[in-house]
């Protein structure tokens, strides 16, 4: 595998994109077996499921994205990296929830399920569902990560005063603060 030099990016933003597209609607899941991925989703989860296809199921919750779930009789090859993320309000609701995937385990068929940590500026862990399928329990901030867009401090895009070798993740407050600060020094000289 090709190592990953990480790098602040050029923005290609345009007011008149080639193609218009009006929203991300949905993602992709694919399952083993669709009943019981569909227990975990309702039971576990709480997630809206309906059935759109003899093998096929449609999975929201909180807002108008949509995940199409397939039944392929595979596990997912989905990577860690590759993850869906789930908010809840609180770290003691994050420590909850993982107290409660590790109870439900066995029951449930789960995958590996790390530990609650501060990371990326959020309080989270990851676990892998019974198809192989990842999935982040973090406390947000409420709306997903829809505040980085609200501030501009968080746009890493073509700023030439940060190492990208040292960069941290832009959702951590601190490290957007000190960017911020270091900015505001460097406008003072």
């Amino acid at each position: 595998m090709a190592e990953i030099k990480p790098k602040i990016t050029k923005s290609h933003r345009t007011k008149k994109p080639l193609i218009k597209i009006e929203m991300i609607s949905h993602g992709t899941l694919s399952v083993v077996d669709i009943q019981k991925s569909r227990r975990f989703y309702e039971e576990v989860l709480g997630f809206e499921v309906i059935q759109h296809a003899p093998v096929g199921l449609l999975i929201r919750l909180g807002s108008e994205h949509v995940y199409v779930v397939i039944e392929d009789g595979q596990k997912s090859p989905m990577r860690l990296v590759d993850h869906n993320g789930l908010d809840l309000e609180s770290n003691e609701a994050v420590n909850e929830a993982h107290a409660t995937l590790l109870s439900l385990k066995e029951e449930y068929g789960l995958g590996r399920i790390h530990k609650p940590q501060e990371q990326h500026g959020a309080y989270s862990f990851y676990f892998q569902d019974m198809d192989g399928n990842w999935w982040e329990i973090l406390a947000g901030r409420g709306h997903g990560y829809t505040f980085a867009y609200d501030d501009p401090n968080r746009d890493m895009t073509q700023r030439d005063d940060i190492d990208p070798e040292r960069m941290d993740h832009s959702f951590d407050d601190e490290f957007v603060g000190e960017l911020v600060a270091k900015r505001d020094r460097a406008a003072k000289d």
